[in-house]
């Protein structure tokens, strides 16, 4: 059935306002005299905690049973690296936090923080990716919560198998895989993108294949030092053995497939050309691919652009050469008008216009994606991490 709510994470880190971050519920039945409008606001009970990434306590795409009820919003955060249990099945209108984890929980028990992709075992536990350690270096791996009480039961992977970042991660049961790709140290880049990090090993770019019964890594691929792979999708086919990796730095999409026996091989897919430009950090912007979403048909990919700001629709009859059908700008940091001139576009013949909804002009760029169940609306937020987000669009931040 048709979605009737939509919930969006919303911070207030870097804006000046002193509040905590909430949860917004939003009305998304077209019949409603409330339609596209939030109808509920959700506070935390703490400040700077940086709400990132969701994920549902039970059911995932990739499990033969997609029909079991999601009652539970689980809410890990990326600075404070707390974790927040949110009730959404009482009153799915009106959600209520009902269990909470403290960061001290977090970093004695597991030695990990700097909490983001939360997303549910097939044993029904909870996995939630960390992107370090609780001095912000970087430390790849995952913390357990029970599925049911909400308990930290611990790390995931055994301690000798710990990448040196992380970031997302998706896995296929029916081929004992789970792959992950690596993040930031936010000990540096938390204070804000700087070119020069780009040769000191501040951006990860590794992406690790996992086996998901024994908790072990038997693969790693090196994707290049200006990569920084975040997010990963397997195809929703239970059987298929591909997926797709997306490198913010680089532009480029890799394909990831089983090759052989437990082997995995990577290809790329998927080049976005960087843009020669003008009055920005650095002479060339390149293509920040923040999120990639795949239908649930498995027909249609879909990227969005952070940076260029534009949302991008690539048709996969051909999996290992997606084809792009469709583009469309929401935001931005290329737009005409603004600061940056675009010198030279190997794909675009002038710069695009800003983006104007009820007379309210856009600001940002694509960054979070949801498309919807039948696959005709894609929810998308503007938002990619709180102290970026000043740095690159201070008008959204205001």
């Amino acid at each position: 059935p048709r979605e009737e709510v939509a919930y969006v994470t919303c911070t207030y880190r870097e804006t000046c306002i002193d509040q905590p971050d909430f949860l917004a519920t939003i009305d998304l039945d077209p019949r409603s005299p409330c339609y596209c409008q939030v109808i509920h606001r959700l506070p935390m009970p703490n400040l700077k905690d940086e709400l990132h990434s969701s994920g549902w306590s039970t059911g995932c795409t990739c499990l033969d049973n997609i029909t079991t009820k999601r009652t539970k919003l689980i809410l890990p955060c990326l600075i404070s690296s707390r974790i927040y249990v949110v009730d959404v099945g009482s009153q799915c209108r009106a959600p209520k936090l009902c269990k909470m984890i403290e960061p001290a929980d977090v970093f004695w028990k597991c030695n990990k923080g700097y909490l983001n992709v939360p997303r549910s075992l097939p044993n029904g536990d909870i996995l939630i990716a960390n992107v370090g350690d609780p001095a912000g270096n970087a430390k790849g791996g995952f913390i357990v919560l029970d599925g049911k009480t909400f308990e930290l039961k611990g790390n995931w992977e055994n301690e000798c198998e710990t990448p040196p970042s992380g970031y997302d991660f998706w896995f296929q049961p029916r081929h004992n895989v789970l792959i992950s790709s690596a993040g930031l140290v936010l000990k540096r880049a938390g204070y804000g993108f700087n070119p020069d990090d780009l040769k000191k090993g501040v951006f990860g770019h590794r992406l690790n294949v996992w086996n998901l019964s024994c908790r072990t890594l038997t693969q790693c691929f090196d994707l290049g030092e200006d990569s920084l792979p975040l997010s990963v999708k397997f195809l929703h086919n239970p059987d298929a053995a591909e997926g797709y990796v997306s490198c913010a730095l680089s532009g480029i999409v890799y394909r990831f497939y089983k090759c052989e026996a437990n082997n995995w091989a990577v290809e790329e897919a998927i080049r976005i050309p960087a843009k020669d430009v003008t009055g920005w950090i650095m002479p060339k912007m390149p293509a920040f691919t923040v999120d990639l979403v795949i239908s649930m048909d498995d027909k249609y990919l879909y990227l969005s652009n952070w940076l260029h700001g534009d949302i991008r629709q690539y048709e996969l009859s051909k999996t290992c050469k997606p084809r792009l059908v469709g583009q469309v700008f929401v935001g931005g940091s290329i737009l005409r008008g603004g600061p940056v001139t675009v010198c030279r576009d190997e794909e675009l013949k002038c710069q695009p216009e800003p983006l104007v909804v009820k007379c309210k002009r856009v600001y940002g760029g694509p960054s979070k994606m949801q498309l919807s169940l039948d696959g005709k609306r894609l929810y998308v937020t503007n938002s990619f991490y709180s102290t970026w987000d000043k740095q690159f669009y201070p008008n959204m931040v205001k």
